[in-house]
């Protein structure tokens, strides 16, 4: 009811901003004039000014925020824009917002227009240069994320940079070329019928001509840069004013929508990623459970793609493509094959690229439900104990068939506890939750989910705008498994995920061990189609949607979910710890907070602390005198040499024994992880250290 008469309120305030607008005729997204992109910007600049969670004002300070958002949007490498440039797009610094609550967004056609003219310079620039041999016998360096770099001082710094960047992207080609040669020297003969076929769709990525590789790409660039028309480079402006009010907060041009549409429509299906875009990199930033590239196993969460393949076609290179056309490439018809070429993001930015063909399909529904196994596990007194793990992948709830009334609707909680109670038939002696990859999903899920663990009791709090604060709770007494319970976590750990593990922590209820936090994600989103309020006042036309966050997460203990995520009491080696994955590392984002801690929590189990910290000392020593885990943290070394090298050598030779070096590390510490007892287990699906560790802790628990 708040949300109507929101909308409403609302509503008569435009019809106050705008009292001259009849009603006119629904046009599509191509006819938009003057009159359109003024409405579409003043509601906009509204909506998330007066609704979002940090009801902040469009005044001079979140003016200077939208400027600076702006210029990163277009330019993350920062390779266009010089400083010269900023100091004359600075005259309008201070003047944005008030110029957005007009309907003026001059602004950001004028910086796009400079945008564009230096885009075609550096294509210029390139066709020039690339006629000439660049030596790859000097000692050059590049930085090739530049998104924490200077810009530019002036036109001549400017094309130092252009020249550095165009000699590691020809030297990169020329890489990719010698590793393949040297791939196929190495293995003639010896290949599978598999192997020699993925050969072959890499040999497809070799570059006769990297100089004109790169050409090509810069062309690709440059058509879709001046293919923007007005409503797309407004799309992008107030994205950015959107962005300032939070990392989860956007506005999608009409575009964009009818994009989606029409991809649902034509039945499009893709690999089951999320993607974003990192320094001109198409990058992996979570895996939907069920879907083609989870179940495959060899894409990676930090991967970046770099050039994609339809079958039996040739490979399209994506780098410095905007993300939503790459996205496009990688979708297609259901069971087609699509092959990306990636550098893995576990080696770092001299990672050579890799080809990896999956088939894509819509996310089987029945792969993302929660799965149970029960592993029989000796504790550090050395009984055996029965460990029941559940492996749930979001929360998950059909909500259409729940307003329909049907009684047996789709729910994570009624799987989870169809699992309990086998496992209580089964005399399991400790659960583990295993929510490493859940990234949310229904927050009445979350709550009543906790419930199964506990008779009563608050769950979450919650804070909107208006700072008022709603306490939900589960509230039907039953409890299913009152058992040791561990709920194991990582940095993927997000919304829904993270309150159930604070719920069970703070109530001391259960145990939370795994990566260092969780990602952080404390905010709850609205999403809203801006045409609600054309009609108002008269209008209607295709105005697209924002999303922002409306109200914010807190645990029963008091703290906020946000930022800062849920802290494991027993941290366990991984590759996602070592990330920089979560909400702290996103800009922009909502700080942590807190309120009171919430009245009528129980606690569960006497004596937590130092339980807690008994397991904790006998995981540290299991784990110092596990072999395998020895050999995981120098493959977890490795990986983080890689991550914190900033720029990379331009002198080929010094590059290639950087190369070859690194893959020969790489190769020992796979060899030394393979060849430790129980190497051969990975085969068996028992390869996974931490999940083990895990249920080892469980084991331990309950003993005590």
């Amino acid at each position: 009811m708040r949300k109507i008469f929101r909308s409403v309120v609302f509503a008569v305030l435009l019809a106050g901003m705008f009292p001259g607008f009849a009603a006119a005729p629904s046009r599509t997204a191509a006819e938009y004039g003057d009159k359109e992109l003024a409405l579409i910007t003043r509601i906009t600049a509204r909506l998330l000014s007066k609704n979002h969670y940090r009801q902040q004002e469009l005044d001079v300070n979140l003016s200077r925020q939208l400027f600076d958002e702006y210029l990163d949007e277009l330019d993350p490498g920062k390779v266009y824009f010089t400083q010269e440039d900023v100091a004359e797009f600075a005259k309008d610094r201070d003047t944005l917002c008030r110029r957005l609550e007009n309907g003026d967004s001059s602004f950001a056609f004028k910086v796009y227009d400079v945008f564009r003219k230096r885009v075609n310079e550096f294509r210029a620039f390139a066709e020039k240069r690339l006629r000439e041999p660049f030596d790859f016998t000097l000692d050059e360096s590049f930085t090739p994320d530049r998104s924490k770099e200077p810009r530019a001082k002036d036109r001549a710094e400017l094309e130092k940079l252009w020249y550095l960047r165009l000699k590691n992207d020809v030297l990169s080609y020329r890489l990719m070329n010698r590793v393949q040669e040297e791939e196929r020297a190495e293995n003639k003969g010896k290949l599978t019928e598999e192997e020699k076929k993925r050969l072959e769709t890499a040999a497809k990525w070799e570059i006769r001509n990297p100089g004109e590789k790169v050409l090509s790409r810069l062309r690709d660039i440059n058509n879709d840069i001046i293919q923007k028309d007005k409503v797309d480079i407004l799309g992008i402006y107030l994205n950015s004013l959107a962005q300032v009010y939070g990392p989860h907060s956007n506005y999608y041009a009409p575009k964009l929508e009818e994009d989606f549409e029409m991809s649902m429509n034509l039945s499009l299906s893709g690999i089951g990623a999320t993607l974003t875009s990192d320094g001109g990199y198409i990058k992996i930033v979570g895996l939907s459970p069920g879907g083609p590239a989870a179940l495959d196993g060899r894409l990676k969460v930090e991967d970046r793609i770099i050039a994609v393949a339809q079958e039996n076609g040739e490979p399209v290179d994506v780098v410095d493509m905007p993300l939503s056309k790459a996205v496009q490439l990688i979708r297609g018809p259901e069971k087609s094959k699509v092959t990306l070429t990636i550098l893995p993001g576990e080696k770092g930015r001299s990672a050579v690229p890799e080809t990896i063909t999956l088939t894509r399909d819509k996310i089987v529904l029945v792969e993302s439900e929660a799965k149970g196994e029960i592993r029989t596990v000796k504790a550090a007194n050395g009984k055996e104990r029965r460990i029941g793990i559940i492996t749930l992948p979001g929360f998950y709830m059909d909500f259409d068939a729940a307003m329909r009334g049907d009684p047996n609707f789709k729910s994570c909680t009624r799987d989870v506890k169809k699992i309990l109670e086998n496992f209580k038939k089964e005399k399991v002696d400790a659960v583990v939750m295993d929510l490493r990859r859940n990234g949310g999903g229904s927050l009445p899920e979350a709550i009543t989910l906790t419930g199964l663990f506990i008779p009563s009791g608050p769950v979450v709090q919650i804070r909107s705008a208006n700072q008022r604060i709603a306490v939900k709770s589960d509230e039907d007494n039953e409890q299913t498994y009152a058992g040791p319970l561990v709920v194991l976590t990582s940095k993927l750990s997000a919304s829904a995920a993270e309150i159930f593990s604070a719920a069970i922590r703070d109530c001391e209820r259960g145990i939370v061990v795994g990566d260092s936090r969780t990602f952080g994600k404390g905010t709850v989103l609205d999403v809203v189609p801006l045409d609600r309020y054309l009609r108002y006042i008269g209008e209607e036309f295709q105005a697209g949607s924002a999303t922002y966050e409306t109200a914010m997460f807190f645990r029963i203990a008091g703290g906020s979910v946000q930022q800062l995520g849920i802290a494991s009491d027993i941290v366990l080696p991984s590759l996602t710890d070592q990330m920089e994955v979560g909400e702290m590392f996103m800009k922009n984002h909502l700080p942590w907070d807190s309120v009171k801690p919430a009245d009528g929590v129980k606690t569960f189990v006497p004596d937590f602390g130092k339980k807690v910290e008994k397991l904790k000392a006998l995981s540290q020593a299991r784990i110092e005198k596990d072999p395998e885990y020895t050999a995981f943290r120098k493959k977890l070394e490795l990986y983080n040499k890689y991550k914190d090298r900033k720029s990379v050598s331009l002198n080929e030779e010094a590059r290639w024994r950087e190369y070859r070096e690194e893959k020969q590390l790489q190769d020992e510490a796979d060899k030394l992880y393979e060849n430790q007892p129980g190497g051969e287990k990975k085969k068996s699906g028992d390869s996974d250290l931490v999940l083990r560790e895990a249920a080892n802790i469980a084991a331990d628990f309950s003993t005590l």
